[in-house]
């Protein structure tokens, strides 16, 4: 069991042998021989061990699109990573086999990867990046920073894809390796959170001011539209203006089209006319750039300059068709569009 242990980060010992961990926002308080919420954590004798270092179970090779980032090296591949692990419990989460099996099966399981390996891979498969991401990264994290790292020397981005309950602390410990970030902001109420995901709405929204407040990492921000449950046109037009008043209206919001899947199998997917109002809805409320994912073929899956409406970034699912933008600028009226290495 030694060789699979990785001494974790953020942490500091309290009375009786307990620890209290400072990765995310659940700031679990762990006993000797327990784990924290994410089943992936464990009080050792009094030091706290990160149990998935030495378990990736996913590697693949993305377009940058699919996590999805926008506004972020469009048209480039993102050498994707996972290790097993979450700290929520989403009941409609789309990769729960890898997530959840910590918890809900007691099992960790995957291989042990060299960050030196991940990062060869990456530029073997011609990425320009490496996306934490299938799973909760935060999770992972002393993984994660050790590829990060070593892929900034190598010239490629790091980029995370988020529930976004990650402490200040952790946002400081990943700061000066990483990119970009896609934060999941699955709903605008405490009473979802809790019953589909057994978590709190306001961590993340903290999260989310923090980094937007405190940082440079470019950031998009993704709700999965599940109907009856987060798609009223109240907490559509709360989460738009929150994105707007918190972040600026030049962050890209993706709204993406539920399916069934694991617990919550009795819903059906979320019809095109709902994705078309909530489209509008974020585009009233002042964001400039609004898009449809899970729907191939639909309008707002492109890029559009928010001054003049010329098409800049043409995209048919998670294919680039053209890129017109010039040096941050649309060629038709000069706009200024925002981004991480939009050419």
């Amino acid at each position: 069991m030694e060789n699979d242990l990785k001494k974790a980060v953020l942490w500091e010992s309290q009375t009786d042998g307990k620890l209290r961990c400072n990765l995310c926002n659940w700031r679990c308080l762990i006993s000797t021989g327990k784990r924290g919420r994410c089943g992936v954590r464990q009080n050792i004798e009094g030091e706290l061990f990160s149990l998935n270092y030495s378990k990736v179970c996913s590697a693949n090779s993305d377009p940058i699109e699919k996590k999805p980032l926008f506004h972020f090296q469009p048209g480039s591949r993102s050498f994707s990573i996972s290790t097993p692990g979450c700290n929520f419990q989403c009941i409609f989460c789309q990769n729960w086999q890898i997530s959840q099996s910590p918890v809900e099966e007691d099992a960790i399981q995957g291989s042990a990867i060299l960050p030196t390996q991940i990062v060869d891979a990456a530029i073997r498969n011609d990425c320009s990046s490496i996306a934490y991401t299938y799973t909760e990264p935060t999770v992972f994290i002393e993984l994660a920073s050790e590829c990060g790292k070593l892929a900034r020397e190598k010239g490629l981005a790091n980029v995370f894809v988020s529930n976004g309950y990650m402490t200040s602390e952790a946002v400081e410990f990943v700061r000066p390796w990483l990119d970009g970030i896609n934060v999941d902001l699955k709903a605008f109420t405490e009473g979802f959170y809790k019953n589909f995901c057994k978590a709190r709405l306001q961590p993340v929204l903290d999260t989310i001011k923090y980094i937007s407040g405190n940082t440079d990492i470019w950031m998009e921000i993704t709700t999965l539209l599940i109907p009856g449950e987060n798609d009223s046109e109240e907490e559509l037009k709360n989460i738009a203006e929150f994105i707007v008043n918190e972040t600026g209206s030049d962050t890209p919001w993706h709204i993406s089209r539920f399916h069934p899947m694991h617990k919550l199998n009795n819903k059906s997917a979320t019809s095109a006319d709902k994705l078309d109002a909530a489209y509008n809805i974020g585009r009233q409320a002042g964001l400039k750039y609004v898009y449809v994912g899970n729907l191939p073929g639909a309008r707002a899956e492109s890029t559009f300059c928010h001054s003049c409406g010329q098409i800049l970034i043409e995209r048919i699912g998670y294919t680039i068709i053209s890129n017109k933008i010039d040096n941050y600028r649309c060629p038709s009226c000069g706009a200024e569009i925002k981004g991480f290495q939009l050419c």
